[in-house]
């Protein structure tokens, strides 16, 4: 199983914090899977960073730019691989913080690191130098249709924006996003597609399906217990092609499962992670503060928590 090639060692003595990217473009649902393993962990085990803070423009500022914040001249990467690197040696920071509500850069805050820091955003994975910060590598790769329908959901609901508003943006972005965004799916070690089933005409808040591409650059979990015949019709593994054409285990959990199945295949899989003497955290799954639980979030969530408590291995 081959390792990753640069790690950043802990330059002072005792563990170095636990590192995890999750990437992806705007409205990829990164903020929703890191609050359910920051809540999951535990605030006072578990540190998250959002990339967004790391702007170097605000939202009037860049509206005179000839480039949109998915551009990385429009945000200090090396500040930010640098901060990574303080953070993986176990120093604190003095990060930036940038206010989404006001479109404004505020007063920066000290950091302390902590066991796990999870590190979400538009470019976590774009400099070599804070990829070798990372134990663990995520990229959130929802079909665009998904997308778009959840940042008009959420730019209108919390940011402000009218849904014209929000289309024009998108245009804008779509060639940052091919060039600068998208290019990180090929240094993740996890790549996860949330999408409805093709020929599917499930009702309304029916959880979207979930495919996890597990790549061999970290060490990946045994998960042959789920390909049991009472859980294959919920969730199954299968042998897939990757993008440079070599073989890479696919797990696909169905959204549409009955709620005794969705139980069922969630018990079943934090089990084949080999955590059975424990239960799975309550909050995996949940999609914000709202009460709707989706099976396919929960058990990409119990994933990144196993690569977590499993130091990144």
């Amino acid at each position: 199983m081959p390792d990753k090639t640069i790690r950043i060692r802990n330059a002072s003595r005792g563990r170095r914090p636990v590192m995890l990217a999750i990437a992806g473009d705007s409205a990829s649902g990164k903020s929703t899977v890191t609050a359910g393993l920051v809540e999951a962990l535990g605030p006072d085990r578990c540190l998250s960073i959002s990339t967004d803070d790391y702007h170097r423009f605000d939202r009037f500022e860049r509206a005179q730019k000839p480039f949109t914040a998915l551009h990385p001249s429009c945000n200090y990467i090396d500040i930010l691989s640098q901060h990574l690197q303080l953070l993986a040696t176990g120093q604190p920071i003095l990060k930036p913080v940038y206010d989404h509500a006001a479109g404004r850069l505020v007063r920066p805050e000290l950091v302390e690191p902590n066991e796990f820091i999870i590190v979400e955003g538009l470019l976590p994975l774009h400099s070599k130098l804070a990829r070798a910060c990372f134990d663990v590598n995520v990229f959130l790769d929802p079909s665009e249709e998904v997308r778009r329908a959840w940042k008009i959901q959420r730019d209108t609901a919390v940011r402000g924006y009218t849904a014209a508003q929000v289309l024009a943006v998108l245009a804008n972005r779509e060639d940052e996003s091919a060039a600068f965004i998208r290019p990180q799916r090929a240094d993740a070690d996890i790549v996860v597609q949330f999408a409805p089933i093709d020929g599917r005409d499930d009702p309304p808040g029916v959880p979207m399906s979930a495919s996890l591409l597990l790549r061999p650059t970290i060490q990946q979990p045994d998960l042959g217990a789920i390909l049991q015949p009472d859980v294959t019709h919920a969730m199954h593994l299968r042998l897939a092609r990757d993008t440079d054409g070599k073989p890479v285990d696919n797990i696909h959990v169905h959204g549409y499962a009955s709620p005794e199945d969705n139980t069922r295949v969630e018990k079943m899989f934090w089990h084949a992670l080999g955590h059975k003497d424990i239960e799975a955290p309550e909050r995996l799954g949940r999609i914000g503060a709202d009460v709707q639980r989706s099976t396919p979030l929960a058990v990409t969530q119990m994933l990144l928590l196993h690569h977590l408590l499993d130091g990144g291995r």
